[in-house]
């Protein structure tokens, strides 16, 4: 696949993070043992990441803007903006998980029109443009063709101690659970998205997310061929942070029981 001229600029931004990130991670594995544990580094390494996707991408589109996870958002022309995940799946990462990755979207006005999410343990780099497909290592990639939820293995986003939407996701999970072939919760909402757009999982549902978290994901599952909507059926999934999505076989029904959930 010939990449265009954007996702080139994504590309070489990414690569270019992922050196220091790796041996990041790697580092972090080591920390595991001590006292004072890896929090602290990985904070250091998630700005740093931050920071290089920052200078490549401003480097080759200086005019465009930006909004980021750790820095201070950039107006830039008022059309374009970069919104940036360094690192989506910190967690993972503290703990030496290899599953987590950056997250790069463009958004062009109100439209995602690029995307850019790579694992750099696992060296999977998914990648979508608007109307162009969505893509694995160059590789064409597409949802599931399964049709209801019993054969579906569904992914979502367990809130952690302390929101207080843990008692609704409760009873959210108790209903799909009756009706799946299996749940997941993996902890990197951006990888979440792009094994839905692969087909390795059926759908996915999380609440309370941030823009950098869902943008570059969402044009990956539209460009699979799956579904993408705002949890509720109501406002904008990049301001509320509720998603569903999933193949489109299964999205009608996985959609239908959330949506029916108090």
């Amino acid at each position: 696949m010939a990449l265009s001229a954007t996702l080139n600029v994504m590309v070489k931004a990414a690569r270019k993070a992922a050196r220091p990130l790796i041996r990041d991670f790697n580092e972090v594995e080591q920390l595991q043992v001590s006292l004072k544990g890896p929090a602290d580094f990985v904070t250091r390494a998630d700005r740093r990441t931050e920071e290089i996707l920052f200078e490549e991408l401003k480097r080759a589109r200086p005019g465009y803007g930006f909004i980021l996870e750790e820095g201070e958002d950039v107006a830039g022309d008022g059309e374009h903006a970069w919104i940036i995940d360094p690192i989506d799946g910190t967690t993972n990462f503290i703990h030496g998980i290899p599953h987590f990755a950056m997250s790069i979207a463009l958004k062009k006005g109100e439209e995602i029109i690029a995307a850019l999410i790579y694992n750099p343990v696992a060296d999977e780099m998914f990648t979508a443009e608007k109307g162009r497909g969505a893509f694995l290592n160059n590789r064409r990639i597409r949802c599931s063709a399964r049709k209801g939820l019993g054969q579906a293995v569904i992914v979502n986003g367990c809130p952690h101690r302390g929101r207080a939407d843990l008692a609704r996701f409760r009873r959210e999970l108790a209903v799909v659970q009756e009706q799946v072939a299996g749940l997941r919760r993996y902890g990197a909402a951006s990888l979440d998205f792009c094994w839905v757009a692969a087909g390795r999982f059926d759908g996915y549902w999380e609440r309370g997310l941030k823009a950098w978290d869902i943008a570059a994901g969402i044009l990956m599952v539209r460009e699979a061929g799956g579904v993408v909507e705002e949890l509720d059926g109501k406002g904008d999934m990049l301001a509320t942070g509720n998603i569903i999505c999933a193949a489109p076989g299964v999205f009608p029904a996985l959609s239908t029981i959330l949506r029916a959930v108090e």
